[in-house]
């Protein structure tokens, strides 16, 4: 009996996986088709602008709700995630206005000092992306809490029909940075949109929150103090981490260089998009459960990352071989320097595919605190890799070598702390 119990939830895990990787699936394959055209249009300068705005903006966006929606999926009564719905909008909209405030006592000297004069004032559309970016982490954790995978897949695939289409349609007529940064920054509004009102998410009422659920919000705020005090500063450093290259590249070398590793990175997160984040966003709730039953969770853990180690080594060992070829064939001749930067960044990208199990997990176990730890640690890793590449080296491909060189062993350290700390978690139990 019990054996029948756990081949129905390997298969239920395995289709809710399929689900949520079909609907990433169609969005990467109309980015696909869509990019060599977007490339030819626009070229490493343009592109290398939008990069440079999107890695600003990506620091804050993983803190946009200080990853208050990611506790969303653990509550066991279904009114207390319903209020945490509340608290994370609420904690959006502050740092919303927060960040607007930033910018405009601020943004020249944020222009100037990431050689970002081209898009200028542009950089006041942060603020509402934090803002969008809220609502959509909401809704994304509430259809993975309610299993409602589909309307996430289907969220995922319209929004790149809708940015791709935009993309290659303007291409025709302006080809210029501002369109590319407009309509990125339209991302998470349109996924939040689609999940918002495709779905049977809780319906917001704020005035009432604010009047008379304070004390409900101030005790929720209070019992997952852990996703503010230790999750929000790892992943605002981990944002810190991914974006740093760019900027750095914007600031040594020009923006050109900027839009070299973009694409790059852009190209090699395909996998992770496309089958790491879907394992991941099924594997979350179904790791809670069997820690809230007291069940074991490293052989889940073992079996999701062999799993996506396997699925990877293929497509990235394919860059890493390959890279200026295909990217000049694929993007065009002027696109082979990218190629050089995606082979080192591949090793980084083919260990960030299979610790997304591990990352989960940490959330799971209450091991927070050595995640934000681990990831302090990391950043001054890899910023020193790029200031060796950078200044003693002077050679942006040598810095790119050793970031993605530096990003690959963290990786493996990251899962082998995560894998020990949640045998000594079930020791206890």
């Amino acid at each position: 009996m019990l054996s029948k119990i756990q081949k129905k939830g390997n298969y239920t895990f395995v289709k809710n996986v399929i689900i949520l990787a079909s609907g990433t699936a169609g969005a990467q394959f109309i980015g696909m088709l869509a990019s060599p055209l977007i490339t030819r249009f626009y070229g490493p300068e343009a592109y290398g602008l939008m990069g440079s705005f999107l890695a600003l903006a990506n620091i804050i966006i993983p803190v946009s709700a200080l990853t208050y929606p990611i506790a969303i999926v653990l509550p066991r009564e279904k009114k207390e995630a319903e209020e945490l719905i509340h608290l994370s909008i609420f904690v959006s909209i502050i740092l919303s206005m927060f960040t607007f405030l930033i910018i405009f006592l601020f943004n020249n000297q944020i222009i100037n000092l990431l050689n970002l004069n081209e898009i200028g004032n542009l950089i006041f559309l942060i603020p509402l992306i934090i803002l969008f970016a809220g609502f959509m982490q909401v809704s994304r954790q509430w259809l993975i809490r309610t299993k409602q995978f589909k309307i996430n897949a289907k969220a995922d695939f319209l929004q790149s029909v809708i940015v791709n289409g935009g993309k290659v349609g303007f291409g025709f007529l302006m080809p210029v940075s501002t369109v590319l940064i407009l309509l990125s920054t339209s991302i998470n509004a349109i996924r939040a949109y689609i999940m918002w009102f495709s779905a049977e998410i809780p319906k917001l009422n704020l005035r009432y929150y604010l009047q008379y659920g304070k004390n409900n919000m101030k005790k929720l705020a209070k019992k997952y103090y852990d996703f503010p005090m230790y999750r929000a500063p790892e992943s605002l450093i981990t944002g810190i981490s991914h974006s740093l290259p760019i900027l750095m590249l914007s600031a040594f070398f020009g923006p050109a260089s900027a839009g070299f590793y973009s694409i790059g990175r852009t190209v090699l997160s395909l996998p992770s998009q496309l089958i790491g984040e879907s394992v991941g966003d099924v594997f979350f709730p179904k790791v809670t459960e069997l820690y809230n039953n007291n069940n074991k969770i490293t052989p889940i853990i073992r079996k999701s990352t062999f799993a996506l180690m396997g699925i990877g080594i293929i497509p990235y060992g394919i860059i890493f071989l390959f890279g200026p070829f295909l990217f000049s064939l694929v993007f065009g001749s002027e696109w082979s320097m990218a190629g050089e930067y995606a082979r080192w960044i591949a090793l980084w990208s083919f260990t960030n595919f299979f610790n997304k199990p591990s990352v989960k997990t940490l959330a799971v176990i209450n091991a927070q605190k050595y995640h934000l730890l681990y990831t302090i640690f990391g950043i001054i890793v890899r910023l020193l890799a790029l200031i060796v590449g950078f200044t003693f080296f002077k050679s942006d491909i040598y810095a790119v070598m050793l970031f993605g060189i530096a990003g690959a062993v963290l990786n493996l350290g990251l899962i082998s702390m995560t894998y020990y700390l949640s045998i000594k978690k079930q020791e206890k139990m």
